[in-house]
């Protein structure tokens, strides 16, 4: 028995998933207008504020795959210290935050900067138990993750703006452990992060997992 497998996150994340399964955001008669638009805003790095911000009633959650992955990734390195790179509701930080619970508490920075999602994701921590192991910070990643990092972190998730990845990847890359793992999500609409996790001699090993995450190991 695990806190990501027994009440009250287990039930909450069913309820969560099932919603984000009815949640199609390019179905909305608001954003009809985008779907053209898709690829490019998606790999943007001017317009994401108000892509993302027209986008804030959408859960935008991780599948129930990388989810499950992420909670593993995070028991098996022991993480105590974890940053992530946009909260939507909270569905990944329920994963994270479990993971920290069971391996005897920790600290997880998680950076959103959409107001509404912030209190949405507050709630749903609350309600999964999990609230005091996490550190909301609201505003756009680029500022609220540029300071006050721990000294060592032993696990990130990038799942915002995809085309800030590499730019989130240089604000806390000194810091990663050797043998800190890194989860991208949609990681294709950023070739340049892409690149640079795989390159050799890069300081990393990294593969694609399933059809849209990239999971790259910091080496030493």
């Amino acid at each position: 028995m695990t806190t990501l497998t027994t009440a009250p996150i287990a039930p909450l994340l069913a309820r969560l998933f099932a919603a984000a399964d009815e949640a199609s955001p390019m179905a909305s008669p608001d954003l009809a207008g985008l779907a053209g638009e898709h690829e490019r805003l998606m790999r943007s790095k001017t317009e994401y504020l108000d892509f993302y911000g027209r986008l804030k009633d959408f859960p935008l959650a991780v599948s129930r795959e990388a989810g499950a992955l992420l909670y593993m990734l995070a028991r098996g390195c022991g993480a105590r210290s974890i940053v992530e790179f946009g909260t939507s509701f909270g569905i990944s930080t329920l994963h994270l935050a479990a993971a920290l619970r069971d391996n005897g508490g920790g600290r997880l920075i998680t950076s959103e900067f959409e107001p509404s999602k912030v209190e949405r994701a507050r709630a749903n921590l609350s309600a999964g138990g999990v609230l005091d192991l996490v550190e909301i910070r609201e505003g756009d990643a680029l500022k609220t993750l540029a300071t006050d990092l721990p000294e060592t972190i032993d696990l990130v998730l990038l799942d915002g703006a995809k085309a800030l990845y590499p730019e989130i990847l240089d604000l806390v890359e000194t810091r990663l452990r050797p043998g800190a793992f890194i989860l991208a999500d949609n990681a294709d609409y950023s070739p340049d992060y892409l690149a640079r996790v795989r390159a050799p001699g890069g300081g990393y090993l990294s593969i694609p997992f399933g059809e849209d995450v990239e999971l790259s190991l910091r080496l030493g």
